[in-house]
């Protein structure tokens, strides 16, 4: 018999390992595979292919369906606050039909800037038709970039529905008429000096209340605030007592600017205490820019610490809040000029 003939036996022996050996490569192939995809998947940080857990264990690769990830939501950005040096512009007493100036507005030159709008904005009486008749058609172009406190002319219409009406959400909430807000390295405080509607502004009050609160949660390194009636002043106003309140807060905190309005004049104070004592040191600056449309008023008496005073120009007062002190000047309307300039620093 010859040796290297194939008897059927041994063809179907020599089959049966071929088709073994083809087996074990296969299943060898699938197992690699299947480990190496698991080991991507674990360190890309992404599940491993739809239905599998990627667990290999001794060639063996599991095939239980593990649970879908749930999706996860992009985070979104944090804003990232403006830095740079803030231009703002500041004055009150404003529309008084027909002798509203217009030249004032003319003053605002930089596109960006905001408008600290500080009370009594229409005269006489802060109705909605003076809005449209009388400050609109000098101001409206600004509106958006206006941030207002309202003014005792403002609330002789009821509620100063007039005033809330018009400025909408950019004056906060009509029972309160008191907001903040940052700007730049600066925190900006909006107070509502018209007391008896809003609960009074002394002491204990909703709105000492919330200035507390305001103050404590936002340490800022520059704080300015702003309303209609000066604590201290010279002119027609004289030195308002029941605001007494608000400065003994902002004081102790640590506040650097208030800006007033009522008087219709522009003055400028010296650092001060809230009982009207030189203070260089922790001292706040105030100025009253009551100029900002409606006729001028004279002055009853000089104050102390007063530093300059004068009725002669309507204008604005332009303030560049920095990051650590702020630059002031007072420019005419009528002139274009510069009347009055400085600089300090925050506390």
């Amino acid at each position: 018999m010859d040796r290297n003939a194939r008897t059927p036996e041994s063809t179907s022996r020599t089959g049966t390992r071929v088709r073994s050996h083809s087996l074990v490569v296969t299943l060898l192939f699938l197992t690699v595979t299947f480990t190496l995809v698991a080991q991507l998947a674990s360190k890309a940080n992404v599940p491993p292919p739809p239905g599998a857990s990627g667990t290999v264990a001794r060639g063996s690769f599991s095939t239980s369906r593990s649970p879908s990830p749930s999706p996860t939501a992009s985070p979104r950005p944090t804003p990232v606050p403006d830095r740079r040096p803030q231009v703002v512009y500041a004055a009150g007493d404003i529309a008084d039909c027909p002798d509203t100036v217009p030249a004032v507005a003319d003053l605002v030159r930089n596109p960006r800037s905001l408008i600290f709008a500080i009370g009594d904005i229409v005269y006489p009486s802060g109705g909605a038709h003076g809005f449209t008749r009388c400050f609109d058609p000098v101001w409206g172009a600004l509106k958006s970039r206006i941030r207002p406190v309202p003014g005792n002319h403002d609330y002789l219409t009821p509620g100063a529905r007039g005033y809330y009406s018009y400025f909408g959400a950019l004056a906060g909430d009509p029972s309160q008429g008191y907001y903040s807000f940052d700007l730049g390295w600066w925190h900006i405080i909006a107070i509502n000096s018209i007391c008896q509607p809003i609960g009074g502004c002394r002491e204990g009050t909703p709105e000492i209340e919330w200035l507390k609160a305001d103050l404590a949660s936002h340490p800022a390194a520059c704080t300015l605030a702003y309303w209609h009636h000066p604590r201290f002043s010279s002119g027609d106003g004289a030195s308002r007592q029941r605001t007494a309140s608000l400065w003994a807060e902002l004081y102790a905190a640590g506040a650097d600017v208030i800006l007033n309005g009522h008087d219709h004049d522009y003055e400028r104070f010296a650092p001060m205490d809230p009982d009207g004592q030189l203070d260089p040191a922790s001292g706040i600056r105030e100025f009253i820019v009551g100029t900002g449309g409606a006729n001028l008023t004279r002055r009853l008496r000089v104050a102390r610490h007063s530093e300059i005073w004068t009725r002669d120009y309507h204008g604005l007062l332009e303030l560049t809040l920095r990051r650590d002190s702020y630059d002031w000047r007072f420019i005419a309307a009528e002139t274009d000029q510069v009347i009055d300039s400085g600089r300090g620093t925050c506390h």
